[in-house]
C-alpha cells in the first residue's frame, strides 16, 4: 500500500470517527438536558410537597371556621406574590364570602364580589368542580363592571370532599401579574387537606351536608 492509499484511508478513519464522536456528543447532551429537566421537576414538586405541608401545619387543631379561612389565605397569599383570596362556601340556596383579611390593596373589593357573584353563579361554579377562569364565570353568568375585571387575573379553584363541593376559593391577581399554571398547581395542592379542614370546621357549626357531585 503506497502513502496515497494510506492516506486516504487514514481519512476515512478520522472522518467515520468524527461521525461517532458527534453522534456520541449529541446523546450526551439529550441525557444532560433530560437529567436537568427531571431535577428541575423534581425540585418544583418538592416545592408544592412543602408549600402544602406548611399550610397543613399552620392551620392543624384549627376549629373556628373564621381563624382557618384567614390562616389558610394568608399563607396563600405569601406563596402567590401579589394574589388575594376569597373563599366562597355553598350555604342552602345561598352562599358564605370570606374575604382573607390582608394588608396589601384588593384585587376585587368586598363590595365588587357580592355584587358580581349570584347564588345561582357560585353554585353552577361548584357544580362545574374544576378550575374556572373569567370567561368560564362570564359564561355562567359573572356580573359586574367588565372594565374592573379586564385589570386582574382571576381563577376558582374548587373545594371539594368525598365527591361533595364545599364551595370555592377565588384567586384573584392584577393582569400585570398573570396568573400562572404553577400558581394554579400550587392552589390545587392544599385542597384535599384544606377541603377537609373547612368541612370540620362547618360540622361544628352543624352545616348541612350538599349532595354528591358526579364529575
Amino acid at each position: 500500500m503506497d502513502s496515497n492509499q494510506r492516506y486516504k484511508r487514514l481519512r476515512r478513519l478520522v472522518k467515520k470517527l468524527n461521525i461517532e464522536r458527534k453522534k456520541q456528543a449529541k446523546k450526551t447532551d439529550i441525557l444532560c438536558n433530560d437529567l436537568i429537566a427531571a431535577q428541575r421537576d423534581f425540585i418544583k414538586r418538592l416545592d408544592v410537597v412543602s408549600f402544602a405541608a406548611n399550610l397543613y401545619e399552620s392551620i392543624v387543631g384549627t376549629t373556628d371556621l373564621g381563624t382557618l379561612l384567614n390562616t389558610g389565605g394568608r399563607i396563600i397569599e405569601q406563596e402567590i406574590p401579589g394574589a388575594n383570596v376569597a373563599f366562597f362556601l355553598r350555604r342552602t340556596q345561598n352562599f358564605e364570602l370570606h374575604m382573607v383579611e390582608s394588608r396589601r390593596p384588593l384585587t376585587l373589593a368586598k363590595d365588587d364580589i357580592k355584587n358580581s357573584f349570584t347564588p345561582e353563579l357560585v353554585d353552577n361554579v361548584c357544580r362545574l368542580n374544576k378550575i374556572c377562569t373569567l370567561n368560564d364565570m362570564f359564561a355562567m353568568g359573572l356580573q359586574g363592571n367588565l372594565t374592573k375585571f379586564k385589570e386582574i387575573s382571576v381563577a376558582a379553584i374548587p373545594l371539594g370532599r368525598q365527591g361533595s363541593s364545599l364551595g370555592f376559593m377565588l384567586l384573584s391577581r392584577s393582569s400585570q401579574q398573570q396568573l400562572q399554571p404553577e400558581n394554579l398547581t400550587k392552589a390545587m395542592a392544599i385542597v384535599p387537606g384544606l377541603s377537609r379542614a373547612i368541612s370540620s370546621c362547618q360540622a361544628l357549626l352543624g352545616y348541612a351536608k350538599f349532595p354528591q357531585i358526579n364529575s
